[in-house]
């Protein structure tokens, strides 16, 4: 029998796994996230239609040192590779090491002799030998001779006849005798010419092989110079006696050299020619190392303007003008060269133009610019606005 109790009378038991509590439960949450969405939101900014921001250069046209731009490396002037001569042999002495000085004729290694020195011993006592058989051979024809008819005509001609092949033998003799000396001096390996070591891979035990084995490396007379490459359409200005400039990574001053080659031909790959500059030898100067050289032509009427003003396409070279409008204006030009600040322009340009200095290749022919007020004719722009420019350049054009 049920118990009745008034405390539930009239009460529900709540229970949340009820659908419609659930749904009412996931209402109320999307609601909360909706309206903090449009709380939070902000409208879209508006694109910006004001026009690019440049900077701009005065270049002014004047007569500007012309200079050659060279790179390639320092060399020995004549680079001489020495080995072994005749046979070769082991090496059993090393008398020099990498930047010596040396002398022509100064004994730089020795090869194993005793082989050689058998040789010239045993065509010594062959030589000697044929020798004294000879001088027996000749003093018997000249008893002969002076015994008047005492030996019949036969006779005589015989004992001639023997005291020459004798003597020949002895000339055989002593060319076989100089073959083995000469043999004997290969195995002294001699500097051919005054000079400095350059390498030395010459080792005590070393087997070397005549044409294969590269024991030094010589500068012949110690000369040392620059092998340098150039572009195409500086070669015709480049002549046999300028005065050069040679840098090196790591050294603070330039070296002084003179150009004593200008190459014959144009490399048809590279598009660029060889030139090479004599230089004075110095501790500074090491065959191998990167070098970068410059050649003053003489001084050309131009203007001189950075590297990044200038584009190029299928029509040729030109830079970026601003107009009295803030449109920008395509102005042809003629590069005359390489410059340390620069590009030197020889043609296209009066003097009164204001040239994009950087961020060109983004702007179109006719496109309306913000010019930045840099305080003056800057060769290069301030850093920020070159920046700036490019940025917004690149906004423009996605």
């Amino acid at each position: 029998m049920d118990v009745f109790r008034p405390a539930d009378h009239g009460r529900r038991r709540f229970d949340w796994r009820q659908p419609r509590i659930i749904g009412a439960a996931a209402g109320v949450l999307l609601l909360a996230v909706v309206a903090v969405r449009i709380l939070h939101h902000k409208p879209a900014a508006k694109p910006d239609d004001s026009p690019p921001l440049v900077s701009v250069i005065h270049p002014a046209p004047g007569d500007v040192a012309a200079t050659v731009s060279i790179t390639g490396a320092i060399s020995a002037r004549n680079d001489m590779p020495i080995g072994p001569e005749g046979e070769g042999g082991r090496v059993v002495a090393v008398y020099v090491e990498a930047g010596d000085k040396v002398r022509r004729g100064q004994l730089l290694a020795q090869l194993d002799p005793s082989v050689a020195q058998s040789q010239v011993e045993a065509a010594m006592a062959s030589r000697d030998e044929l020798k004294a058989a000879a001088e027996a051979a000749e003093a018997e024809f000249h008893r002969a001779e002076r015994a008047g008819g005492a030996f019949s005509v036969e006779e005589l001609e015989r004992r001639r006849t023997t005291a020459v092949t004798a003597r020949s033998r002895v000339h055989v003799a002593e060319a076989q005798l100089g073959e083995a000396q000469a043999r004997l001096t290969r195995t002294h390996v001699v500097a051919p010419s005054d000079g400095i070591v350059l390498t030395r891979t010459a080792e005590v035990g070393q087997i070397a092989s005549p044409g294969a084995t590269v024991l030094f490396r010589l500068a012949r007379n110690a000369e040392i110079e620059m092998r340098g490459l150039v572009a195409e359409q500086d070669m015709p200005r480049l002549k046999v006696g300028q005065s050069a400039r040679v840098y090196l990574s790591g050294v603070g001053h330039p070296f002084t050299g003179t150009v004593w080659q200008v190459g014959a031909i144009i490399d048809p790959a590279t598009r660029q020619g060889s030139v090479r500059i004599a230089l004075a030898r110095e501790p500074d100067l090491r065959p191998g190392a990167f070098a970068r050289g410059e050649v003053e032509v003489g001084n050309l009427r131009g203007a001189v303007v950075p590297q990044t003003a200038v584009l190029a396409d299928a029509d040729g070279s030109y830079v970026l003008a601003v107009g009295d409008g803030g449109a920008v204006v395509r102005r042809p030009v003629t590069v005359g060269g390489a410059h340390r600040d620069g590009l030197l322009i020889t043609r296209g340009l009066d003097g009164g133009e204001r040239i994009v200095a950087t961020a060109g290749a983004f702007l179109r022919e006719g496109e309306k610019v913000t010019v930045a007020d840099v305080g003056g004719g800057s060769a290069g722009g301030g850093r920020s606005t070159a920046q700036a420019t490019t940025a917004r350049a690149l906004a423009d054009n996605r």
